[in-house]
């Protein structure tokens, strides 16, 4: 298997993709933060930076728009549409991070599915840590993509 984004000489470039057709994309990506039942309270209940799961949710948006200023060898993508969603689990405890991610391109948008739970995480990491500095973000990852030469993919 060859890896795409090295060259014959093993040389990292940007992948060409300007004889792709554009087709419809999705990506979803998943993340946790796992922190004590009194920290998880603290993020539900208003901590003293302010409301933590809609920062969160702003700044996974922000992540998914930003991903190719991140990510050396991402093209910019015209994104249709990011939807963040953070769910507090008790039995964790912590949060459940969900991003989906929308295009009409000439790539897929996995990197910006990922990159959004991943900049949501550590904003509720940077929002509770003056409560608890061991939360651990743990368990990224792609959940599905669509589109594209690869098809459809669905983690198992």
């Amino acid at each position: 298997m060859s890896l795409t984004h090295f060259d014959a000489q093993g040389q990292a470039h940007m992948v060409d993709v300007s004889g792709k057709p554009e087709t419809a994309r999705e990506a979803m990506a998943e993340g946790v933060v796992i922190m004590s039942p009194e920290t998880l309270a603290l993020a539900q209940g208003g901590a003293a930076k302010g409301d933590v799961m809609g920062v969160a949710r702003l700044a996974g948006i922000m992540g998914a728009k930003r991903t190719s200023d991140l990510i050396p060898l991402c093209h910019p993508l015209p994104i249709t549409k990011v939807a963040v969603e953070l769910v507090a689990e008790p039995a964790l405890p912590g949060i459940r991070i969900t991003a989906t991610v929308k295009t009409a391109g000439k790539t897929g948008v996995e990197m910006e599915a990922l990159t959004a739970v991943t900049t949501a995480c550590l904003t509720v990491y940077d929002m509770l840590k003056a409560a608890q500095k061991d939360m651990r973000i743990e368990g990224i990852r792609l959940l599905s993509k669509t589109g594209g030469k690869s098809g459809e993919f669905r983690a198992p």
